[in-house]
């Protein structure tokens, strides 16, 4: 049974690894063209005059912010505007409108690529609002979190600009010429491989034994595709990737599980081509694989080794998993879900052992830089490739420099606050679930089913999920209630909305400096001594921050069981 483990887990991380190895440059290059041609199609032409802004203008990191804040303001308030309003909505379902505290909830979730879903979607959402609410903002989020991460990279590329782009010209080709093509493309595979596609609505059938039930249908394909290329996550149905009629078989998984990583793994090729050295974008890569391979390895053997008499007569620990999927299939979903910021499921993570169970839960607290989320992954890894730098430049007595731009004290203040924000509200909002005398009472009579340690991993999950903009949850927890709606619902918009300020401020600071020429001295960021130092900084900013709660819950644990 290990032998078989160990194939089934080489052969599929060899068909992912062999599919963007091969996408890598010619994607990358790509992206790279998309977002700096002068030349912008008629159908641009056509929306930037609707929404009155010129394509032409360049903007300071300032306006840039405010584009940014605008469209997603816009889109909470229309969001959560479409859920009070689904009765009177065509294609309603009947359905009644979600309360105040879950419209808040949803809005800010899939406005902040968060995709969180305190309900079962089937049961709780019309078409409408899945389509015109949800899917527009996995689209338009999934953009938004691309345009940040350019405008970072043209702060690098910058010399003494002032500017750092067009916020609404790189909005517009990110969503025309990258998501809508491609999520067309894929929605299309999805619908061959099975996956559901209609507007049925709920269709009753004679079961076996003689009962009636009632079957969801819906356009599945067409969501799950953005779902997934741009990292969002949130399901059509309550079972996520797990329900057949989203993910039906082994091979659609994969085909998922490749949309999941195609653009933030070949977003680091756009970042070389831009800054014009494509030995950086490899160094990144390099790191984010590094990262990627190391999680899937310890959570796929964690889980085949699981202890107790089912798991060992099993071959593994199964529980929560589908068997279409089996182990590796679970696993490798679950290491690119958390590791991106989608979120997406086909296995149970609550089901999962209990040191099992805290390393998607690492992957989150990285940062999610393994890959990341649609350009949220790569402006992540670049700040701490920055903070590298500077530790690196304190050891050897230099000042630091990152690809010809000096790392001031401006720049490692922006930085730093950077790293100290999702943990702020990760390790504050479990605190408070447990300090508060009303809340705490709520949250365990009401929201964790699973009391000690365990309950402890699960609120710990959701507000590490929540904050890191992932969207995944140990599923014993019912977030259904004002407290943890409204909890979660802040900690989404601080923590995607927070470091975009900061790495917008970043991209300013880089911008407006000149590039100091290379010596002898200067640190270069291409070979591997760079990456294994990137990597370790990486995993232990995440170890020194995190360490002493997970020792009170996945920890504990694991070393009880």
């Amino acid at each position: 049974m290990a032998t078989t483990t160990a194939l089934l887990a080489l052969a599929s991380i060899a068909t992912v690894a062999l599919v963007l190895v091969a996408l890598y440059r010619p994607f990358g290059d790509y992206l790279a063209w998309t977002y700096t041609s002068r030349k912008h199609w008629r159908v641009e032409r056509i929306i930037y005059r609707i929404i009155g802004v010129d394509g032409q203008t360049e903007q300071t990191w300032r306006a840039y912010l405010r584009g940014v804040l605008v469209i997603s303001a816009v889109g909470v308030l229309i969001v959560y505007a479409l859920q009070r309003l689904q009765p009177w909505l065509p294609y309603a379902l009947g359905l009644p409108a979600p309360s105040e505290h879950l419209s808040f909830n949803t809005a800010a979730s899939f406005v902040t690529n968060t995709n969180w879903q305190s309900y079962s979607p089937e049961q709780t959402l019309g078409y409408a609002v899945q389509i015109a609410g949800l899917a527009v903002q996995n689209f338009v989020s999934a953009a938004v979190g691309m345009a940040v991460a350019i405008a970072l990279v043209r702060g690098f590329a910058a010399r003494r600009s002032g500017t750092i782009g067009n916020f609404w010209v790189d909005l517009t080709r990110g969503t025309v010429r990258v998501l809508l093509p491609l999520a067309t493309l894929a929605a299309v595979v999805l619908a061959l491989g099975g996956v559901v596609q209609n507007f049925a609505g709920f269709t009753d059938v004679t079961t076996l034994t003689g009962a009636t039930q009632s079957i969801p249908g819906g356009p599945v394909a067409s969501q799950e595709a953005i779902k997934l290329l741009g990292t969002n996550g949130g399901g059509f149905f309550n079972a996520n990737s797990a329900h057949p009629f989203e993910n039906p078989t082994p091979w659609t998984s994969l085909v998922q599980i490749v949309l999941m990583l195609l653009i933030p793994f070949s977003m680091p090729r756009a970042f070389g081509r831009m800054v014009g050295d494509t030995r950086q974008g490899v160094a990144i890569v390099s790191v984010m694989g590094v990262l990627y391979l190391a999680s899937f390895t310890i959570l796929t053997l964690l889980e085949s080794a699981g202890r107790g008499t089912a798991p060992e007569l099993a071959g593994g620990a199964l529980e929560g998993k589908e068997w279409r999927f089996g182990i590796v299939g679970s696993t490798l979903f679950a290491t690119t879900s958390t590791g991106t910021s989608t979120g997406a499921v086909n296995s149970m993570h609550d089901s999962y052992t209990a040191l099992g169970g805290m390393l998607p839960m690492l992957n989150m607290m990285l940062g999610e830089v393994s890959p990341g989320g649609v350009g949220s992954g790569l402006y992540a890894i670049l700040v701490l490739a920055i903070i590298t730098v500077f530790i690196a430049g304190l050891l050897i007595g230099r000042t630091p420099e990152y690809l010809g731009k000096k790392i001031g004290t401006r720049e490692i203040k922006l930085g730093a606050m950077y790293i100290l924000v999702t943990p702020t509200l990760v390790l504050a909002g479990t605190a408070l679930s447990f300090a508060l005398p009303g809340v705490r009472d709520d949250v365990v009579s009401t929201s964790i089913w699973n009391p000690g340690t365990h309950g402890l991993s699960e609120v710990l999950y959701a507000f590490t999920s929540a904050a890191n903009n992932n969207g995944s949850a140990f599923a014993g927890l019912t977030a259904n209630t004002p407290w943890m709606n409204s909890a979660l619902g802040v900690a989404m918009l601080l923590g995607r909305f927070v470091p975009i300020v900061l790495v917008l401020a970043l991209a300013g600071s880089l911008a407006a400096q000149d590039r100091v020429p290379t010596t002898a001295g200067t640190l270069p960021t291409h070979r591997p001594l760079f990456i294994g130092m990137l990597t370790a900084v990486t995993v232990l900013v995440t170890a020194l921050t995190f360490f002493p709660v997970l020792a009170l819950g996945p920890l504990a644990e694991g070393l009880m069981s």
